[in-house]
């Protein structure tokens, strides 16, 4: 695709015009995304200078002699020593003291408008490691794999029973419970967190996983989806099953499913992508730390006076690679899943 050209002896306006197009919505989608996981191997010092920058840099740090620690590098920029790097012991108002490593004995006095520190690419994978150390990442990252895991399973076996009989029984009101469903999406979710909390709390689900589960298992739009992919799905398969003695659990579970499996993908993958970066409930449900998930530990890690950026940025694109990966594997799916019709 990316070889294929419009002009027969060369490159056409089209052409231009096209590969212009899809470098501009690479750079749109993907390029807010490079420069998070870019960011996340800075040191709070480089994320804190400004201008900001794209790559990693970090100034160059060196040892003197009788100094104790790493101290500062920095470039002269005018002057008798302009060109020599130093490094700087001290400073003292508008002007700094440094000194060479092959002679730390003698201090040159530099204003420091005539100096520009010295900068190196390092990526500083201690965020990362810094996160299982220093924080309970990971029994936070294990509560959203459990969530979303046990939420997305729920989820298609009750959506796929509820279509399955909206779209394959004939009974009285069927229309009228469709539409219905349909009519809850209008309702925003901040209208029934009160009703949801009561109920939650009532039945002791409050500060525990499955609080946050069970009040999202039915979707409508999930039984939306695999109702309009089931009515494509031909009768006469069903009825052969029947005049077989096959029992209708039989019938969902070994024909339906399975021919509906493009659409479940699809469904799994929003519902992987809802339960995973769901925030306001589990917020509201959730009040000890040990049941947080990722989401809401992004949240309170975020302190009232400092906030350690790095730490953050790092901890934000671990969240972001498992719904990149499930998305990877499964994105075949969602075009045959949502655009799919005839007999299957």
């Amino acid at each position: 695709m990316l070889a294929a050209r419009r002009g027969r002896s060369g490159w056409d306006w089209t052409d231009w015009a096209s590969h212009f197009y899809l470098l501009l919505g690479v750079a749109l989608m993907f390029g807010p995304v490079l420069w998070l996981f870019v960011s996340s191997v800075k040191t709070q010092a480089a994320l804190d200078t400004f201008p900001p920058t794209f790559l990693p840099w970090e100034q160059k740090q060196a040892t003197l002699p009788g100094h104790a620690g790493a101290l500062p590098v920095f470039q002269i920029m005018a002057g008798d020593r302009a060109g020599q790097s130093l490094v700087q012991i001290r400073r003292i108002g508008l002007e700094a003291q440094l000194a060479s490593p092959d002679d730390p004995a003698k201090i040159a006095r530099v204003p420091i408008s005539q100096l520009r520190p010295e900068l190196r690419l390092h990526a500083s994978w201690s965020n990362y490691t810094d996160l299982l150390r220093k924080f309970d990442f990971g029994l936070y990252f294990l509560n959203s794999v459990f969530i979303t895991v046990v939420a997305t399973v729920l989820t298609l076996l009750v959506n796929s029973m509820a279509a399955f009989a909206l779209s394959k029984y004939r009974f009285k009101g069927r229309e009228p419970v469709f539409l219905v469903m349909l009519a809850t999406l209008t309702i925003p979710p901040t209208i029934v967190l009160v009703p949801n909390y009561l109920i939650a709390s009532a039945l002791g689900l409050t500060n525990s996983l499955w609080g946050v589960i069970f009040p999202a298992v039915a979707t409508p739009t999930g039984v939306f989806m695999l109702r309009q992919y089931m009515l494509t799905l031909p009768d006469e398969i069903l009825e052969a099953a029947r005049m077989d003695n096959a029992s209708e659990w039989r019938i969902y579970w070994r024909i339906v499913l399975p021919l509906s499996a493009p659409a479940l993908a699809v469904l799994a993958i929003f519902s992987v992508m809802w339960r995973w970066n769901d925030f306001l409930w589990p917020m509201v449900v959730l009040s000890r730390s040990d049941v947080f998930t990722l989401p809401i530990a992004l949240f309170s890690f975020q302190g009232d006076l400092q906030t350690q950026w790095q730490y953050l940025l790092a901890m934000t694109a671990c969240t972001l690679l498992p719904v990149t990966l499930i998305f990877v594997f499964l994105q075949r799916y969602v075009t045959q899943g949502v655009a799919s019709v005839g007999v299957k």
